[in-house]
């Protein structure tokens, strides 16, 4: 029950940074956003404080660990690979573009429009 509370107050804080924010209209744009962080920090506070917080804070830390551990790809393989992307995507346009163009003649001419 004492954590419902806590991610209520952490709701609550969210909403009153956001409330903060547009009841700041008349302030600097730094301050306006100051009032959200604020809002967001505070309620990351409280929400780590309870259980679930807490499991998500060692969900984060292990998900961390595992992108440490994958394998990226080189910038020689990103570049082909993008390459590789980008020239079937051109070939798929065009051939998609032809057949769209050839299905178009083939309706006019059925149509009596034909040239």
């Amino acid at each position: 029950m004492a954590d419902k509370i806590k991610l209520l107050v952490a709701f609550l804080l969210v909403v009153a940074g956001i409330a903060g924010y547009y009841s700041l209209q008349e302030s600097a744009a730094v301050l306006r956003l100051a009032s959200v962080l604020v809002g967001l920090a505070a309620a990351g506070l409280v929400a780590w404080m309870t259980a679930p917080g807490k499991q998500f804070f060692v969900f984060a830390q292990d998900s961390i660990a595992e992108a440490k551990r994958v394998v990226w790809p080189t910038w020689k393989e990103t570049y082909q690979t993008t390459g590789i992307v980008i020239l079937f995507a051109i070939t798929m346009a065009l051939f998609l573009w032809a057949v769209d163009a050839s299905l178009m003649v083939m309706v006019n001419k059925l149509m009596g429009r034909g040239d």
